[in-house]
């Protein structure tokens, strides 16, 4: 349970500096709101390792860092205060997060509460629907300025939670068809062997 994951919430609030210094700050992550996903982020979600910089991303291309950010967590949520790279890539982030073309944020995180995925399989279906839609820890690992209304990265191959959880339900499954095979296979040998004793 490792994936990257990503959320773009809905009335996320940040600014950019008027002046020519390219700085910005802001909500990038609300907690108690249901997202898009379905899921929550509960309040201090990501009380752990939240230290020095992070990159500010645009579209979330580790190719296309555009700033550099700090975040702390308050009661309502993740904010994050930064300023953009002085490079044509940040010149052009912070000209549109000003007009809006680009102008709001999504979080990349890696999950940290999820048990292992034998003891999700063992909880009953509303208990395990229950764990999955509340972030209560994640790592955060970037925050990505983002085409506006748009709800994740197009092409993207980053999985979500349910969709690697689904991946490893498959794997659990097809092992335990292999281990039924590999047992009726050796049932058969240990048959075989028991007529070659009993033929004089």
């Amino acid at each position: 349970m490792t994936e990257l994951e990503f959320r773009s919430l809905e009335d996320i609030d940040w600014r950019v500096g008027d002046d020519g210094d390219g700085t910005f700050e802001g909500l990038a992550c609300r907690y108690g709101v249901v997202d898009s996903y379905g899921t929550t982020f509960h309040s201090r979600a990501f009380r752990k390792g939240l230290k020095g910089n992070y990159a500010l991303l645009f579209m979330h291309s580790p190719y296309q860092p555009v700033g550099t950010f700090s975040a702390e967590e308050r009661d309502d949520g993740l904010y994050i205060s930064g300023r953009y790279d002085d490079t044509a890539a940040g010149r052009d982030a912070r000209t549109m997060a000003r007009s809006g073309s680009a102008s709001e944020l999504s979080v990349g995180f890696v999950r940290t509460d999820l048990p292992d995925w034998s003891k999700l399989s063992e909880l009953s279906d509303e208990d395990r629907e229950a764990t999955i839609a509340n972030i209560k820890g994640a790592r955060l690992v970037e925050v990505s300025q983002i085409t506006a209304r748009m709800a994740a990265v197009p092409g993207s191959k980053l999985k979500t939670v349910r969709s690697a959880l689904g991946d490893l339900y498959e794997q659990a499954h097809v092992a335990e068809e292999e281990k039924a095979v590999d047992d009726r296979r050796m049932n058969e040998r240990r048959r075989r062997a028991a007529r070659l004793r009993l033929i004089p």
